[in-house]
């Protein structure tokens, strides 16, 4: 939820502090994917640069090694209680969080238990003499890496890729050089689950995955000629079991010391290669075409909804977000524009005004269409409420456009059709009375853009104020209506009083635009 989103936005500031998330993030959810769909979000939104987000990739590539540490213990013992203890707890907590935890404790249950059953399963091979010629002649690192790429480009994850080879390593079929090939081609591999999510992506996120690509081919092409000597010093470094002897002692050794060598090699990547972050973006951004645009893009058209955040709902919310901000500036245009419209615009003019709210009824529609489909993901607290949020305040920004479709460019037509134009005492009158409108118009958006509850509060005490304003106003309409007696003046004072009650109902949208923000700060 919004929790690994805020880790990762802290953090990504700083080089290596980005690569220290990017691991700590992609360890918990086990999926460096989402960790770069997050990154991806951060960068379109400018919270990072993308030089930034590289290192939050590379450090993602650390994270990944934390299940073949996990699968390296002895932990299938344990497996069918976790599905046990997991499943009743996804069934009989009444908590949403603790269902969570539920179906997060079953799933490492079933993925221990499935590496125990692969285990058992392939113990057969180890006496079978076809096999056993296969793999020896298998032990050349390239046939290694050809192997690692080929499975890992076919199950999509190299974390399953390593956790295969570790049941291997723990039968005696492969040795440490061996499984230390297969990782390395498994490096490599992942590079086209990245390479294959991307295709149709946004720009950034392609350039993320150039980035993960090369990333891992640098690794893998600096460490493919030393795996003898990158082998002595993981036994070296590993635990032994000194008590076994001959195949059942490697097959004791050996899965932690492919673990560990999957660890080494990634950690010792990343610090390598993290001094080269500008590098690697400054290749990957010559290395991504930029878009033609075939024409000037539509302001209907929204920039920030892509499907692709659909899947990371605090990342898809933050994105929501900047389209309402797009949105309310195309309804604070239509704000400002409309009682000078109203006052002494044309029938061009008004019409012009008019036509501007379905270019703003096209973009609400984009945004109230991807809430929808964003309301079907499983989302954590505090999302609904931010959901919920994003959709009234998107539904009142639509509502003024309405109002100035309907309202002053009604009046506006309605003057123009009379043709008579408002007395500069009048007009002074309403224009005073719609600045101070906008001016709680524009502290509304503020306080939504700032998330800040307290400049909300102040908007919904303006109330009061306001009102008296308008009535004031109202008064003073009526005296010079009297002074004239004439029609026209009568028609000038019932197009003035239906503008003041227009700039009331746009007081009235901003203080529910502010009681959204309210809302949620209150109940967050």
């Amino acid at each position: 939820g919004s929790g690994l989103k805020d880790v990762l936005a802290r953090l990504t500031t700083n080089r290596l502090t980005g690569a220290l998330s990017g691991a700590v993030v992609t360890s918990v959810i086990q999926s460096s994917s989402v960790t770069t769909v997050m990154v991806v979000g951060f960068v379109s939104s400018g919270l990072i640069t993308f030089t930034q987000s590289v290192g939050v990739i590379m450090g993602a590539n650390v994270g990944t090694t934390v299940t073949a540490q996990i699968v390296a213990f002895d932990v299938a013992r344990y497996s069918l209680a976790m599905i046990g203890a997991g499943f009743l707890m996804e069934l009989l907590a009444t908590r949403q969080q603790v269902r969570y935890y539920g179906t997060a404790l079953m799933g490492l249950g079933l993925l221990f238990f499935g590496m125990d059953l692969m285990g058992a399963a392939t113990e057969p091979f180890r006496d079978h003499a076809l096999f056993v010629a296969f793999m020896q002649e298998a032990r050349s690192p390239l046939l290694g890496l050809a192997a690692g790429f080929l499975f890992t480009a076919v199950v999509q994850s190299s974390s399953a890729t390593a956790g295969i080879v570790i049941v291997l390593g723990s039968q005696g079929f492969i040795t440490l050089e061996n499984g230390i090939a297969l990782i390395l081609g498994s490096n490599v591999g992942t590079c086209a689950t990245a390479m294959l999510s991307a295709i149709g992506k946004p720009r950034e996120a392609v350039k993320a995955a150039v980035v993960h690509v090369l990333f891992n081919l640098a690794g893998v092409v600096a460490f493919v000629w030393f795996i003898p000597v990158f082998a002595d010093l993981v036994r070296a470094l590993s635990p032994t079991a000194a008590d076994l002897s001959g195949s059942v002692r490697l097959a004791a050794e050996v899965p932690r010391q492919i673990a560990n060598a999957h660890a080494l090699f990634n950690v010792a990547c990343t610090l390598a290669f993290i001094g080269f972050a500008g590098s690697f973006a400054n290749l990957a951004d010559r290395m991504v075409p930029r878009s033609q645009a075939s024409g000037p893009r539509e302001a209907c058209q929204p920039i920030y909804l892509e499907p692709l955040f659909l899947d990371q709902p605090a990342v898809a919310l933050d994105r929501v977000k900047l389209e309402l901000l797009r949105l309310a500036e195309m309804a604070h245009g239509m704000a400002v524009d409309s009682l000078p419209a109203a006052l002494r615009g044309d029938r061009a003019t008004l019409d012009q005004l008019a036509a501007r709210d379905g270019d703003l009824d096209e973009l609400h529609g984009a945004i109230v269409g991807y809430l929808g489909e964003l309301s079907m993901r499983d989302l954590v607290e505090p999302l609904p409420l931010r959901l919920q949020e994003y959709l009234g305040i998107a539904n009142n920004l639509e509502s003024v456009g309405d109002a100035v479709e309907s309202g002053f460019v009604a009046v506006g037509r309605k003057r123009a059709a009379a043709n008579f134009r408002f007395t500069s005492a009048t007009a002074e009158r309403l224009e005073r009375l719609g600045a101070l409108a906008l001016r709680e118009c524009d502290h509304a958006v503020g306080a939504f853009r700032a998330r800040d509850a307290k400049a909300a509060r102040r908007v919904l005490a303006s109330k009061e104020g306001f009102n008296r304003a308008a009535e004031e106003v109202a008064v003073e309409l009526v005296a010079p209506m009297a002074e004239r007696n004439t029609s026209s003046a009568l028609a000038e004072y019932r197009l003035a009083i239906a503008l003041v009650d227009e700039t009331k109902h746009l007081h009235t949208l901003a203080r529910r635009i502010a009681r959204e923000v309210v809302a949620v700060r209150s109940s967050a």
